[in-house]
């Protein structure tokens, strides 16, 4: 952090808040909110005179409570800028002034009650976004009396307490009675793997954080009785299970299960109840601190962030990046990257190499100056637009621009596109051409493809990035599934255009299918939603109709799912037996009459 403060190209914002991003790869503009610090951070020495004046006194955050600082402080060791700050909200020396004590100490002048929050732009061509991680909290369901019991402690009081600069300059004592415990508990798993408490994801972290500690302890008192409570221990990366094995050569006690129960005795020590699944008995632990392991969960601003953005999210709330193998430090969003623990839950040593390479593929999308782009993007013919907007609703890159109210033709942003073509299917006037997906290509493969025998043929859509790929990996595979599929590929799910349906029954064909990614794994964002939608119409229309829904089928394949794929395509060939001869012509005569009319 520090080489970052002194560096001549890098600016950094302390206390500031993105608020608003507007733009597109290259072309970025972020909006940040830079709240006031009261002091002037080139002038402050750090000497301290001020916070030794100050009459206010609080709880300091950085030590989680365990300590205390005042209005004016520093708000933690080797902070950048290496100045004071105010808390506004505590001082009692802003507007009316009535203590002013920290003015007077100041020899150097730096404090200023006048100075106001400031709103600044910045340009910016591509976003790393690091915003890291929030522990879970365990009063959220107290089942281990941490809002009772002042010697149950989470890990990361436990982390300021054995810290050298922490408030007990790193000696272990209870917060209770301030005496050195002769027995620690380690409890895993707080707020992770559990659908009922937290979440149920593996938070990572934990358990090596756990065994850190042990050994730090063992170090300190190599005669502390330590016990630690787990489901199983998690020591995957280089040299953890090394440690793991050490802390247990150095005496620490790994018992499987979690506790049950905690209670307080009258001398303010711990009776932890715990069913051992190795044994399968019920033991009592008579301890003098208990330390809950928290998981992590997404930091607060992510939701706030992904709607600025048009991010996507996982179910677990984390950024999703565009693939997991090929882009996994990119965004769907082009010119946006991940780093640390937006993406999920991580160590230091994962979040370093994830952050190295974010800031390599900013560096090779920006170091030419200038961007290039796909040949497959979207136009607009600004005769046949009516300015709807519908196109500019659909988008989920935010890439078109179309004033309603002046009723001018919209306008796609190249950069910005990245040529889903869900807006194309969306325009009901035909005002929108998807280069090399263009409508005439599409109906010309419909056409080449139920040429003959068309009663035969299976027409699927298929998005080039899940399904398509899904088919060629049941290809590889040596899979078995009809061999009359005929496959129409299109870069998302969300261009195909109520029209091709239309088209390829009239053409004869029995069965339809389109494909894309699953809900939620959209490498266009959310293009797949529209298709749904569309999907949804199209069974009401054909019923209205009198023909079949059934008869036009929707499926989520991913690009791993070749086995999905050929059990979804003998469904359809099953499907395909089912209608008849005179049903396929009846329904060519309907679409034909409702075409005419």
């Amino acid at each position: 952090m520090t080489d970052v403060g002194r560096h001549p190209r890098i600016k950094l914002y302390t206390l500031s808040e993105v608020v608003g991003i507007k733009g597109y790869v290259g072309n970025f503009e972020v909006k940040i909110l830079k709240r006031a610090r009261y002091v002037d951070e080139k002038e402050c020495t750090s000497c301290g005179e001020c916070a030794k004046v100050c009459p206010v006194v609080r709880p300091d955050e950085f030590n989680l409570g365990l300590s205390s600082r005042k209005a004016i402080y520093s708000p933690f060791p080797q902070a950048v800028p290496a100045a004071y700050v105010i808390n506004v909200n505590e001082c009692l020396g802003h507007n009316p002034v009535v203590c002013a004590k920290c003015v007077e100490a100041c020899d150097k002048k730096c404090i200023n009650f006048h100075m106001s929050d400031q709103e600044i732009l910045e340009e910016v061509g591509s976003i790393v976004v690091a915003t890291g991680l929030e522990a879970y909290d365990p009063r959220e369901l107290d089942e281990y009396g941490y809002t009772r019991f002042e010697n149950v402690l989470t890990s990361l009081e436990f982390e300021r307490l054995v810290n050298a600069g922490g408030p007990t300059r790193g000696e272990l004592i209870r917060p209770k009675d301030r005496k050195k415990p002769r027995s620690v508990g380690f409890v895993q798993c707080v707020g992770s793997r559990s659908a009922r408490k937290g979440a149920s994801y593996c938070s990572n972290i934990c358990c090596m954080n756990t065994i850190k500690s042990t050994l730090v302890l063992k170090e300190h008192d190599p005669d502390l009785e330590i016990k630690v409570f787990y489901i199983d221990i998690r020591a995957f990366g280089k040299g953890f299970e090394d440690l793991y094995a050490r802390s247990r050569r150095l005496g620490v006690h790994y018992l499987r299960g979690l506790p049950g129960t905690v209670e307080e005795t009258p001398e303010g020590s711990l009776r932890v109840a715990v069913e051992n699944t190795a044994t399968g008995k019920l033991e009592i632990h008579h301890l003098d601190m208990l330390v809950l392991a928290l998981g992590v969960k997404p930091a607060p601003s992510t939701q706030r962030l992904q709607e600025m953005l048009g991010l996507q999210l996982t179910p677990d709330g984390f950024f999703l990046e565009a693939h997991p193998k090929l882009l996994p430090v990119d965004a769907a969003t082009r010119g946006v990257f991940y780093a640390g623990c937006a993406e999920g839950p991580k160590d230091i040593k994962e979040s370093v190499t994830q952050a190295s390479a974010a800031a390599a593929r900013a560096i090779r999308l920006m170091h030419r100056g200038e961007i290039t782009t796909e040949p497959i993007t979207s136009e607009v013919v600004a005769e046949h637009c009516k300015s709807c907007g519908k196109c500019a609703e659909v988008c989920p890159y935010n890439a078109i621009t179309v004033d309603v109210k002046k009723k001018t033709p919209a306008v796609v942003n190249q950069a910005a596109c990245a040529g889903c073509g869900t807006c194309a299917a969306e325009c009901r006037f035909g005002a929108i051409i998807m280069n090399h997906f263009t409508d005439g290509q599409i109906t010309g493969q419909i056409e080449a493809m139920l040429e003959e025998n068309p009663s035969e043929k299976i027409l699927t859509f298929a998005c080039n990035w899940c399904s398509y790929a899904g088919a060629d990996y049941a290809g590889v595979s040596r899979l078995q599934y009809p061999s009359n599929v005929r496959l129409i590929r299109t870069m998302c799910s969300g261009r195909v255009d109520e029209k091709f349906i239309w088209h390829g029954f009239r053409k004869g064909a029995p069965v339809i299918l389109v494909s894309g990614c699953h809900i939620g794994d959209c490498h266009y964002i959310d293009a797949n939603h529209w298709t749904e939608k569309r999907v949804a119409r199209l069974h009401k229309r054909m019923e209205k109709m009198g023909l079949r829904p059934e008869r036009l089928q929707l499926a989520w394949i991913s690009a791993a799912e070749g086995v999905r794929f050929a059990q979804v395509m003998k469904d359809m060939e099953a499907l395909r037996r089912s209608v008849t001869r005179e049903e396929i012509q009846e329904t060519i005569r309907i679409l034909e009459e409702a075409k005419k009319g």
